[in-house]
């Protein structure tokens, strides 16, 4: 046998390696991501069914409070059940396709979530039968100690999760199968750190960025000293990007750095930093994927 033919099938075995490896690891996320999917499911049941349904059933709450608190949770939880039901079938690209179509519903969640628990805490004040049926619901076994306080921030927490899952399986999943070419479309873009330029004279505040092309994610990090997640991020809000304006305040010249603008409805971002090149490839990010939305 030729060396031009040894060297081809080492190649061959090369590959071969490679495909197996991105398989592996691949397997192990599609796993741990179905197995989460599971236990998420079990906690927003729990929310749904001995607070969300009961509660209005029983009008212990005027309809437009029920809104407030609980938002969007219903529409969560059922689109986080077709999703496990794909996952289950190993259908990982059509269910993740699938499932980012519902990523609005967790950005209008997120957006409530301080009022929510505001609205939570002023019914508690006002209302005893709440009071006393809160804390009834809370003693049933299934709630392990949780409180709904505990539970009405998860759909936030699990979108953090989602953004870690993705990105493995993109990047263990061969660039030229079809399952690649779903789970890119609409996913991860860029990441990185950013100053948060406060509207009333505060300090400036480090957070770290997520873009997705229909969604911005801010995060910060969790307290040094929490016993679980002292090296993590803590997902702190969702912006829809579909309704954001993106401009540039200035770093227009070789100036050191510059600072962007993010206007949403309800809400007016200022985005810093001290690398010029950072601040221009964020703009550019943020305008394709601003742009490619309302195309």
């Amino acid at each position: 046998m030729s060396d031009s033919s040894l060297t081809f099938l080492a190649g061959a075995n090369t590959v071969e390696e490679q495909r197996a490896r991105w398989e592996r690891k691949r397997s192990r996320t599609a796993k741990e991501l179905l197995e989460t999917e599971h236990k998420y499911l079990e906690q927003l049941d729990l929310v749904v069914t001995f607070f969300v349904t009961i509660l209005k059933a029983k009008g212990t709450l005027k309809p437009a409070v029920l809104e407030t608190i609980f938002g969007p949770l219903e529409s969560i939880y059922s689109a986080s059940h077709v999703l496990s039901l794909h996952l289950e079938r190993g259908n990982l690209g059509s269910g993740l396709e699938n499932f980012c179509q519902n990523l609005e519903l967790y950005g209008h969640y997120v957006e409530n979530l301080e009022q929510a628990n505001k609205t939570l805490k002023e019914q508690l004040g006002k209302s005893k039968s709440f009071r006393r049926f809160k804390k009834l619901q809370e003693t049933r076994p299934q709630f392990q100690g949780r409180k709904l306080e505990d539970l009405l921030p998860l759909p936030l927490q699990r979108l953090h999760q989602y953004k870690h899952f993705f990105r493995d399986l993109l990047e263990n999943t061969s660039p030229d199968s079809a399952e690649y070419q779903k789970l890119a479309r609409r996913w991860y873009i860029r990441e990185g750190w950013l100053l948060v330029v406060p509207s009333k004279g505060e300090e400036l505040k480090r957070r770290m960025f997520f873009l997705f092309s229909d969604i911005f994610i801010s995060t910060k990090p969790c307290h040094p000293l929490h016993p679980l997640n002292s090296n993590k991020l803590a997902c702190q809000a969702v912006y829809l990007l579909h309704q954001c304006i993106v401009d540039k305040v200035f770093g227009h010249t070789q100036s050191q750095g510059g600072l962007l603008s993010l206007s949403f409805p309800h809400k007016t971002l200022l985005l810093m930093s001290s690398d010029q090149q950072d601040i221009n490839d964020w703009y550019r990010s943020l305008t394709a994927a601003v742009r490619q939305l309302k195309a």
